[in-house]
């Protein structure tokens, strides 16, 4: 099953808990399952907010706990010691530690000592392991979301004032997409953020799926331009068939170029926008050895890449035609590994699976910074995305 959280007006814990209730989780079942953390005097109230003329969840973590904030490490002691199912506990671990990162480096601190105030204290955990809960409970094991929109302004904390996006929250979007916007208010909060950091495989468009549930979790404020609701759409991965497009290929042959230009030349045709070059060795007239040139290029490139070609070789002409392709879906995603958060590819096959694919230039750079084989790097890359 796949999840995409759709996340137009923004992301927060209790939006995005409020829309898998929507989508059907029970309220009693969730409440009766975070029984097993060593949290008393809670309880989760909801009930029906209409934004924009949407029907949505609205959810409320009613908190009676003297606790005003606590630390990571007994967030984590409580979550590590507790009978929860185990996916369940790691997705709150994951998501707690990248909280915990963001605001040890925001204050300066170490990230055992850092305390959780507004994004950690009880409603947050709530609000966490409750999301864990219903991820599990749907049977979720792919989670995808959408670029996410940022707001402006400023907001009260226990530190002072903080402008928006929260600094803590900005950390943690390192290598999501996002955009900005023209509201006033906070749309990501940290806990949102952190959610989508530590949960979501892939950011960006809804994924192929077929649709089973949509649920919607609202927001506690009316925003003036957007109905202020984050949709999860719910489905099962579908069959994809190739994306169909044209291109050019562009070739000529040569038998009286100097060899020590071709490596310069590929440079410059990818950077013209060719889409692949490559060259085969063969014999033409009077048997004289030769190498034919051949270049795909989008159909928009295709006279300024003729012109490099006519340029920067000894050709006096070059062909050219049109051809259709099917290429599998494919997207750049940012993975977490050993090596911290690193640019891979998304890969899409015909049955809907997907794997992720190491880029090249990332994994020579991981290997000259570390002085490590090229070969370990991407052994170690495939273990961490399960290839």
């Amino acid at each position: 099953m796949i999840a995409y959280l759709d996340c137009f007006s923004g992301i927060s814990g209790d939006m995005t808990l409020g829309a898998l209730l929507d989508i059907g989780v029970s309220r009693e079942w969730l409440s009766q399952e975070l029984g097993r953390l060593p949290i008393e005097n809670f309880s989760l109230e909801t009930e029906t907010v209409f934004r924009s003329g949407i029907a949505a969840c609205g959810l409320h973590v009613s908190i009676r706990d003297e606790a005003t904030s606590r630390a990571y490490s007994d967030v984590r002691y409580m979550l590590e010691s507790s009978q929860l199912p185990d996916r369940v506990r790691q997705r709150s671990l994951a998501v707690f530690g990248t909280l915990a990162e963001a605001e040890a480096k925001i204050h300066g601190s170490r990230i055992e000592d850092v305390h959780f105030h507004e994004v950690g204290a009880m409603d947050s955990i709530v609000d966490i392991v409750g999301t864990a809960f219903c991820l599990e409970h749907l049977g979720v094991d792919h989670l995808a979301a959408s670029p996410l929109p940022l707001g402006s302004g400023f907001v009260s904390s226990q530190h002072g004032r903080l402008p928006l996006p929260a600094p803590a929250t900005v950390d943690i979007l390192q290598g999501i997409t996002v955009y900005g916007t023209d509201i006033q208010a906070e749309l990501v909060t940290p806990t949102g953020a952190a959610i989508v950091a530590a949960l979501a495989e892939s950011i960006g468009r809804m994924p192929g799926m077929r649709i089973e549930k949509v649920g919607y979790g609202a927001g506690r404020r009316e925003l003036a331009d957007r109905p202020n609701l984050i949709r999860i759409v719910l489905g099962h991965r579908t069959s994809l068939a190739p994306e169909a497009d044209a291109i050019e290929v562009l070739e000529t042959t040569v038998d009286d170029m100097n060899p020590e230009w071709i490596g310069y030349l590929m440079e410059v045709l990818f950077e013209a926008g060719a889409l692949d070059v490559y060259w085969t060795p063969v014999y033409m007239k009077k048997n004289r050895p030769g190498t034919v040139i051949q270049v795909l290029s989008p159909l928009a490139l295709k006279d300024k890449i003729l012109d490099r070609l006519l340029s920067e070789t000894t050709s006096l002409g070059v062909r050219h035609y049109r051809v259709q392709r099917k290429c599998l879906k494919r997207e750049p995603v940012m993975i977490q590994t050993p090596y911290g958060r690193i640019e891979a590819k998304r890969i899409v096959e015909l049955d809907g699976t997907e794997r992720i694919v190491p880029e090249f230039e990332v994994c020579r750079k991981i290997a000259r910074e570390k002085g490590i084989p090229l070969r370990t790097v991407y052994e170690t890359l495939l273990k961490s995305t399960g290839e």
